[in-house]
């Protein structure tokens, strides 16, 4: 593995559920070569995990911020991660 790359989680609150964000958040971590996973939380949040290179995930961050149109965050915490060994990006149920 790559040991210039890092590991993101992040938790999102805002109007993110049931406006199609994880899928618009998978696309954009797969347009932006990340790998990790996106889920809705029972709380109405949705939190994810992104692994990439570090300017990867910035230019990430900032196209998951402004949202897909339907989407808006109204804030969002990150936290660094542990690297791991994956392969893509998935969206997970609950």
């Amino acid at each position: 593995m790559d040991e210039r790359k890092i590991r993101k989680y992040m938790l999102v609150d805002g109007i993110v559920q049931g406006v199609g964000f994880r899928w618009y958040v998978r696309h954009q971590a797969e347009c932006c070569h990340l790998t990790g996973w996106v889920k809705n939380r029972y709380d109405g949040k949705v939190e994810m995990e992104v692994q990439g290179y570090p300017v990867d995930i910035d230019r990430f961050t900032g196209l998951m911020l402004r949202g897909n149109g339907y989407a808006r965050v109204m804030s969002y915490e990150e936290e660094k991660r542990e690297p791991m060994p994956e392969l893509d990006f998935r969206v997970k149920g609950y």
